[in-house]
């Protein structure tokens, strides 16, 4: 199974503290699933998406953390096709009138969503891990990580 890792997930995976129960949880089925065999990737998208709130608040520690997943993991970096699949996905939603974000947004789901065709085209069981698939299940195979 190859799967790409959400903000969600990965935002749980690279807090140092696991203070609540679910960042627990995540850590231990993410180890779980690591140690049957799954492959995870880091998709720059959430990468982006974490980064940029663990530069916000100074977590200079879950940010070592980011850069040590980034570094052990598979990473999966945004490529100039990737964002014509996304601007594609961006624009069938609105047509079906199921948009995933405000008009004016840049739409990271759907980036996202564009990195798993990316991963579907090299492996036939490729699945994203989520705290929420409701906008990312229109053009992909999300799963709550939990679930997995």
């Amino acid at each position: 199974m190859f799967v790409i890792l959400d903000s969600g997930p990965l935002g749980m995976l690279c807090n140092p503290t696991a203070a609540s129960p679910e960042t627990i949880t995540c850590k231990l089925w993410f180890e779980d699933r690591l140690s049957h065999g799954a492959d995870f990737a880091i998709p720059e998208i959430a990468d982006y998406e974490i980064r940029r709130e663990l530069l916000l608040g100074g977590r200079t520690e879950s940010l070592r953390r980011l850069d040590l997943f980034k570094s052990s993991l598979i990473y999966v970096p945004i490529t100039t096709p990737m964002m014509l699949r996304a601007a594609e996905l961006w624009a069938l939603a609105r047509q079906r009138g199921r948009p995933t974000a405000g008009g004016e947004a840049l739409d990271g789901d759907m980036i996202l969503c564009a990195q798993w065709d990316w991963a579907r085209a090299r492996s036939d069981d490729v699945v994203i891990a989520t705290t929420n698939v409701r906008h990312l299940s229109e053009f992909s195979d999300a799963r709550v990580w939990r679930e997995l």
